[in-house]
């Protein structure tokens, strides 16, 4: 997969993209990560990329001429570029699983008031929110997206790893412990160390179900509805229910 980030903090991003999974993913040839300062792109001869709104209003707009200059300097047919803004599509696991299908992604990063609208119009494919609050800048998005997208790619990591984490079955993982076995008085479940591995798994199913029907009911709804549960999970969701409620 290649990845293209346009961005006016360059240097944010690219701290980021050499540690860890991401480093190793564009070591294994992955993933290929481009990072693009869209100033490099105004014809402006200060070099500036933002104007006064048309219409007034507070703060700054982003002028169109060096983000569009900047898009169509990226090479490749099937780009899906995003705009990462507090007004899109909310991301999720799902979401993160679409777009690591993708061949190329490229993610714009605003700032101030925003991209003006004729990118959006002409050039965005879609419009990426992280959550419900705004940032000072699409970098942080661009980074949780780029570290969503990179890890479910084939090679990145375990597979099985993948299989138990948060979301992936519409469940919420479950507790994990390490050694030392009592820490504080507190002992870990004994179930971890009986060594049955039927119970220990019945054990963390019922941990992930607890676990999501307090903190995201709505996601065991959602799994429900799509119809992604087998008989046993929905009959362990059903015992927990009444157990809870």
């Amino acid at each position: 997969m290649n990845m293209s980030i346009l961005t006016l903090f360059p240097e944010v991003i690219e701290s980021y993209i050499n540690a860890s999974i991401i480093k190793r993913a564009q070591e294994s040839e992955i993933v290929k990560i481009d990072v693009i300062n869209f100033r490099d792109f105004s014809s402006n001869k200060h070099h500036s990329v933002d104007d006064s709104p048309f219409g007034g209003g507070a703060g700054m707009v982003i002028s169109p001429q060096p983000v569009a200059d900047a898009l169509k300097s990226i090479e490749g047919l099937n780009k899906k570029v995003i705009y990462l803004t507090p007004k899109g599509k909310l991301f999720n696991h799902f979401l993160a699983k679409e777009l690591s299908n993708e061949e190329h992604i490229v993610l714009i990063c605003g700032h101030y008031e925003g991209l003006d609208q004729r990118i959006i119009d002409e050039y965005v494919d879609e419009e990426i929110s992280i959550g419900d609050y705004v940032l000072s800048g699409g970098e942080i998005g661009a980074m949780a997206i780029l570290d969503a997208v990179t890890r479910l790619l084939p090679g990145a990591l375990n597979d099985d790893s993948l299989e138990e984490e948060s979301f992936t079955n519409y469940l919420l993982e479950y507790p994990h412990y390490t050694r030392p076995r009592v820490f504080e008085d507190v002992e870990i479940p004994e179930v971890l160390v009986s060594g049955h591995h039927k119970n220990i798994e019945l054990y963390r199913k019922i941990e992930s179900i607890r676990l999501t029907l307090k903190r995201r009911p709505d996601l065991i709804e959602e799994g429900i509805e799509k119809k992604r549960f087998s008989k046993e999970i929905l009959k362990l969701i059903a015992q927990e229910k009444k157990n809870l409620y």
